[in-house]
């Protein structure tokens, strides 16, 4: 590994004595969820490029100070999430890197405590879209075709919120008749609505085609709901749900 490429890491980190905890909506933010941060940034920025190799785990403990699960546990959700890549006896190197306007928005420091929730939405949404598809009343199912339409519309003037995909999501939660469904999600508000400005912002800023997908995810998740297809419903907002985290950390997904 040359110097020009451990230095790279560098640039970010704090002092290698310790690392200055930052405190997040009110909680103390996890070492790891930081260094991942600092990382998936340098990624972004480009102080860290495809096929460039990362400092070791001793190398990145060092200079932030911090012990090596929590350098593992970081190394690991960069590797879940796609953004690295571990080659053994070689090191883990830089395999994709998200699209470069992805840097101007503020809520980019939140993305790992943001992707985190998103695995529970998956789980969670998964299992409600196929209750809704099996349990929905006629005017449940108006309520998601409206949400689904007024998300679609607000896509196409290009000022979709997060309110109006927040809307279509709770719309599914509340048809599967159990209350605990949409408590969980109202648990996690803050992370999912973090998650969706990122994508949504993106997906103002990206191409036609990527704002296209998104609309035909939400019209596949209506359409096996309104068949009362529970199956078809649980795969397509899986599907949907992995694909908004795909759109997010990989360019080449624009």
């Amino acid at each position: 590994m040359s110097r020009k490429q451990a230095a790279k890491l560098q640039k970010a980190a704090p002092a290698a004595e310790g690392v200055e905890l930052v405190l997040e909506r009110g909680q103390r933010v996890r070492l790891a969820d930081q260094l991942y941060g600092q990382i998936f940034e340098q990624i972004v920025e480009g102080g860290l490029n495809v096929g460039d190799k990362l400092p070791s785990e001793h190398e990145i403990c060092d200079r932030f100070g911090v012990s090596r699960p929590v350098v593992r546990e970081a190394l690991l959700r960069l590797r879940a999430d796609g953004l690295v890549t571990a080659h053994q006896g070689l090191g883990t190197f830089v395999s994709h890197q998200p699209a470069p306007r992805l840097k101007t928005f503020s809520d980019v420091k939140n993305v790992s405590a943001y992707l985190r929730a998103q695995e529970v939405r998956v789980a969670l949404e998964g299992d409600a879209a196929r209750l809704a598809a099996m349990r929905r009343t006629d005017e449940e199912l108006r309520h998601i075709t409206e949400a689904h339409a007024a998300f679609v519309d607000e896509l196409e003037r290009g000022h979709v919120s997060q309110e109006a995909d927040l809307a279509f999501h709770a719309s599914i939660a509340q048809a599967t008749g159990n209350d605990y469904y949409l408590g969980v999600l109202e648990s996690i508000h803050e992370s999912i609505s973090g998650f969706m400005r990122l994508t949504l912002s993106l997906t103002r800023t990206g191409s036609r085609q990527r704002a296209q997908r998104v609309a035909d995810e939400h019209a596949a998740i209506l359409s096996a709901i309104r068949e009362q297809d529970g199956e078809r419903a649980r795969v397509t907002m899986q599907f949907h749900l992995g694909q908004a985290r795909h759109r997010l950390v990989d360019r080449e997904r624009d």
